[in-house]
């Protein structure tokens, strides 16, 4: 008997992957991700769930960023009472992410009532922290290379995706089918992991396209762009803002810049970790929750991280708005949109000392995409701020694999699938992709439509 897929998100945007694989009439959700970025999109975060959340018999995540898990919360509050299917990392990282994503819902919502900003009388979040809770409890461990027997009938095997700690593609066995999640694909070299696993085979593939319209630059593994940007900051008397997400990246740009010391590429001046949560992370990659994933000299890298003050009261974080000497401030988010990192932006942004380095993917209609986009003023809660600081943007930093990659990823395959859905990307990276598999190989390639049904057999 055939199964149907459901795009519930991730179709014709970037953010908030979901897609439901139905069979006799159960139904298993892959991915459960926040919409981020423009405005059209987040408002679907709001919108009831397209198929009753009860009817949802079991979730699985590929990883832990808040567009492929942050919205579990919102679906557990609507019904969903099943497990949570997920690798061993990603169970450990998850609470770490779902506990510190509603505590921001929360705050942003007592502040829209408490500024008077927001419409709705009186302004709620979209989960709460014991919505997060719950969504934790519901976390269920499968290991790599491991099928396991879902409760809707099929089976789920997870493979290494190398793409950040955790990270896995899916193979769903159900019916006389399978499809094959790729999740977000890395690099094939990853600072601190192991690389991806070889793809299993399967009839139907869905991949992302974060970066299916581009190649990134040779790789300059010492960053010296950032560090002639960062020497040239502080040389002028100014500070260097780094956005960066808690699970990886901060790790990525805190091993930077530990070799950057190292090597005296940039000068000994403080940083500031303004990220307790990334702090959290940390541990983890540090655990045995990491076992297996990490790369053989690990330690090492680890042991060279550099020795940073850490900005644990909302006070300290507050502090370091207005730096009196040159400092490098990591703090998340990493597309600027959330978090620590908005209130530094706001006072940072209008000094002409000051640079904002930007590292990695920046979604359409987030503050960091503005920023890379050359916006003059941004708004910041309800208010535009001028942007007069430097503006820099370094792309060494992504674990996302480029179209290139992507393609090797899917000739990796054992058979050319029946069928690519191509998904996970704004629509010219989306297409660009479908175009060059199409060239490629014999399957057919399709870019689905948000909500779009297709049966698959």
């Amino acid at each position: 008997m055939s199964a149907v897929l459901t795009f519930l998100g991730a179709a014709g945007t970037v953010t908030g992957s979901k897609t439901v694989v139905e069979h006799d009439r159960r139904r298993v959700l892959v991915d459960c991700g926040l919409y981020q970025g423009e405005r059209q999109w987040r408002r679907l975060n709001w919108e009831p769930f397209r198929v009753p959340a009860a009817s949802i018999e079991e979730v699985v995540l590929t990883h832990t960023h808040l567009d492929h898990c942050g919205y579990l919360p919102a679906l557990v509050r609507q019904g969903f009472a099943g497990p949570t299917w997920c690798s061993r990392a990603t169970a450990s990282l998850a609470p770490i992410v779902l506990r510190d994503s509603a505590h921001l819902l929360e705050m942003e919502a007592e502040y829209a009532r408490t500024s008077g900003y927001s419409k709705h009388d009186p302004p709620l979040p979209l989960y709460t922290g014991a919505d997060a809770e719950r969504a934790i409890a519901s976390l269920a461990v499968t290991a790599y290379d491991s099928p396991t027997r879902l409760r809707s009938g099929g089976l789920l095997t997870l493979v290494r995706a190398g793409h950040v700690l955790g990270s896995a593609s899916a193979l769903v066995d159900v019916g006389d089918t399978t499809v094959l999640f790729s999740g977000d694909l890395g690099r094939p070299s990853h600072p601190l992991l192991r690389p991806r696993a070889a793809p299993p085979a399967a009839r139907h593939v869905v991949v992302e396209s974060t970066y299916g319209d581009r190649t990134h630059p040779l790789p300059d593994l010492d960053h010296h762009e950032m560090a002639a940007t960062i020497r040239r900051t502080v040389e002028r008397g100014g500070s260097v803002l780094i956005p960066a997400f808690a699970v990886d990246r901060t790790e990525l740009v805190l091993e930077a810049l530990g070799r950057m010391l190292a090597q005296g590429l940039i000068p000994d001046v403080p940083i500031h970790l303004d990220s307790p949560m990334a702090l959290k992370v940390l541990e983890v990659y540090r655990s045995t929750a990491a076992d297996g994933e990490l790369a053989e000299d690990m330690e090492t890298t680890l042991a060279s991280l550099p020795r940073w003050q850490l900005a644990l009261t909302a006070d300290e974080s507050r502090a370091l708005n207005r730096p009196r000497t040159p400092s490098i401030v990591v703090s998340a988010s990493g597309m600027a949109n959330g978090g620590r990192v908005v209130h530094h932006l706001s006072s940072m942004l209008p000094d002409r000392r000051h640079t904002v380095l930007l590292t990695g993917y920046q979604a359409v209609g987030t503050r960091g995409r503005a920023l890379a986009d050359g916006a003059h003023e941004v708004k910041i809660a309800g208010t535009y701020v001028p942007v007069r600081a430097e503006i820099a943007h370094d792309e060494g930093f992504s674990v996302h694999a480029d179209a290139d990659e992507l393609l090797v990823w899917l000739h990796e395959l054992p058979q050319d699938p029946e069928t690519v859905f191509v998904t996970h990307g704004e629509p010219r990276s989306a297409e660009a992709l479908a175009d060059r598999i199409r060239d490629e190989l014999s399957s057919a390639v399709v870019v689905p439509r948000l909500g779009e049904r297709v049966r698959v057999t």
